[in-house]
């Protein structure tokens, strides 16, 4: 993998293709800010802690805060609360979000000291907020089979990716079930996002790698990520073949940290879902 931008983010998160208008979207969440980067490269800083978005329209995001999901008009910067997240919980802020098949949004929150459990995941979908699972110590891995019937999401601190059924509107059905145990190997779930063919690819915290797992959660391949707090990966480009990986440089010293990278995914990614409001 190459750079792609070498901002050195001291947490970067939340990589989103915006297929209109063929920019990635990211965030450091520790630096309280969001960039931009496709024919131009932009940023916005915030007063909170800001983690992940997804894609309204051409100029539109749905976008989380540690207060709440906010409809963000690139173009001016300016944004509107949509919906309050844990706002009255000074110990959360948000964390790994993604929007479904379905046009919902999903989003995870932890405390801002992983504190344990004090986290949940939660879904928007047209105007309704709905907490979905609690007791969550780090929201991560929040993504969706190509077909809409499953989402998968992980606590890191289990070290355990989840998968779980969705009706047709995209609501769980049933409990979750463990996808991937990842505690043998004393490998760390982040980030993840699932590719066109159902496989799901992971990033590694302190692993320096993304994994690419089958639909059945059998390990298939990684491709090394040239920085070790790898923490989230998302498909792009104008055929979706091109994987970008944010990093993280908190608490280390190596050069390549918090650095966002790219390069080919030897496969056909998901086009971004839009987020229906």
């Amino acid at each position: 993998m190459q750079v792609f931008d070498d901002h050195a983010c001291a947490l970067g998160e939340g990589p989103m293709w915006h297929p209109e208008r063929g920019e990635l979207f990211w965030f450091d969440i520790l630096g309280k800010q969001m960039m931009s980067k496709g024919a131009r490269r932009a940023s916005w800083d915030f007063d909170e802690h800001v983690s992940a978005c997804g894609w309204v329209d051409r100029d539109t995001l749905l976008m989380a805060s540690s207060s709440g999901l906010w409809r963000f008009d690139i173009p001016t910067g300016d944004r509107d609360l949509v919906a309050a997240l844990e706002a009255d919980n000074p110990v959360t802020r948000s964390n790994d979000g993604r929007a479904d098949p379905q046009g919902g949004f999903w989003i995870g929150t932890m405390g801002v000291q992983a504190e344990p459990f004090a986290g949940a995941i939660y879904r928007y979908f047209r105007g309704e907020l709905r907490q979905l699972f609690d007791r969550i110590t780090i929201s991560n891995a929040i993504c969706f089979a190509p077909d809409g019937r499953c989402a998968y999401f992980a606590d890191t601190f289990s070290q355990k990716i989840q998968k779980v059924a969705l009706d047709a509107d995209g609501w769980p059905t049933g409990a979750p079930e463990v996808f991937v145990d990842l505690r043998k190997d004393g490998l760390n779930p982040d980030g993840a996002v699932v590719d066109a063919e159902g496989n799901l690819w992971n990033a590694q915290w302190g692993a320096g790698r993304v994994a690419c797992y089958g639909p059945n959660g059998v390990f298939l391949h990684a491709i090394d990520v040239p920085a070790r707090q790898a923490s989230c990966p998302a498909f792009g480009g104008h055929d979706a073949t091109t994987l970008f990986v944010t990093t993280a440089a908190d608490g280390l010293d190596e050069a390549e940290g918090g650095k966002t990278f790219y390069g080919p995914a030897g496969t056909n990614g998901q086009r971004e879902h839009r987020v229906i409001l």
